[in-house]
């Protein structure tokens, strides 16, 4: 790199991408940024520590975190007003995205100051890149815990036929999985994780044949799921004789092995299948 033809770094907001992962990429350009700033704001200070430790920068770190990003806003505005360079990290990936720093860039956009991205690693495309799915794809980042709620953002998102993005707490991964199944039931899926690192790992199928994950898994998981499976000259009801066939089935067969047996046969589609299972064993 010629040291002489780098970009001139202004005060102002800097967001840093930073590695999801592997420390190798991150970019010359946030190294550049980080070096000369004045403050770097993080989630965790013990965690970004070892981030620049890990590169020999010795900078000031702030917190900044969903809990005291509002109380600590009008701070940060002050320093930037005094000239200083303030750069923003997440624990890991693109600032803003799916984490802290969107009071911050608004308090910035609505002041006037200038406000600068330094892109870099980003599980969302990392991910979308590697699925196999569709390139136009919806990002909704972290769903619903409380079941309710997730299934009235399930249902609305069923209707869009688009690749779609999540990121989900690994021990939580077989509670999601069993709500896809009900929405996204012709859909395929790949599971990201530790991307990046050591044991990266692909997940890859049909969501209504995927079983149940370890429940050691740690961290946080990319969900990819596949636009809509097209399907041609597919029924949309079951009929009455059907449906007392189903019944029969469910006291001899597993749920899986019904709704595959069953849409075969009568040209259903298998969500349709299984949500009728569904509500029958309840």
């Amino acid at each position: 790199m010629d040291k002489n033809k780098q970009q001139t770094i202004d005060p102002g907001l800097y967001l840093v991408s930073t590695p999801i992962g592997n420390m190798e990429d991150i970019t010359y350009r946030a190294l550049n940024v980080l070096k000369k700033s004045d403050i770097i704001l993080c989630e965790d200070t013990r965690r970004s520590g070892k981030l620049l430790s890990y590169f020999k920068i010795k900078k000031k770190l702030l917190p900044y975190h969903k809990f005291n990003e509002k109380k600590i806003t009008n701070k940060v505005i002050t320093y930037i007003k005094k000239n200083k360079i303030i750069s923003l990290i997440s624990d890991a990936g693109t600032p803003t995205i799916s984490d802290p720093g969107m009071i911050l860039v608004n308090k910035c956009i609505e002041l006037n100051l200038n406000v600068h991205p330094i892109p870099g690693a980003s599980a969302v495309t990392s991910a979308v890149s590697v699925s196999g799915f569709s390139d136009q794809y919806l990002f909704y980042g972290f769903l619903p815990k409380q079941e309710k709620e997730l299934g009235n953002v399930l249902k609305n998102l069923c209707n869009f036929d688009y690749s779609m993005v999540f990121f989900i707490p690994a021990p939580k991964i077989n509670f999601y999985i069993s709500n896809f199944k009900k929405y996204f039931f012709e859909r395929k899926i790949v599971i990201a994780k530790e991307m990046t690192k050591i044991y990266e790992e692909f997940i890859r199928g049909k969501i209504s044949s995927i079983g149940s994950l370890s429940e050691n898994i740690k961290g946080e998981l990319t969900i990819i799921l596949s636009p809509k499976m097209k399907e041609k000259n597919i029924k949309k009801e079951i009929s009455e004789s059907v449906r007392i066939e189903i019944k029969k089935m469910l006291n001899k067969y597993s749920h899986k092995d019904v709704v595959e047996f069953i849409s075969k046969k009568e040209n259903l589609p298998k969500k349709l299948v299984y949500n009728f299972c569904l509500t029958w064993k309840k």
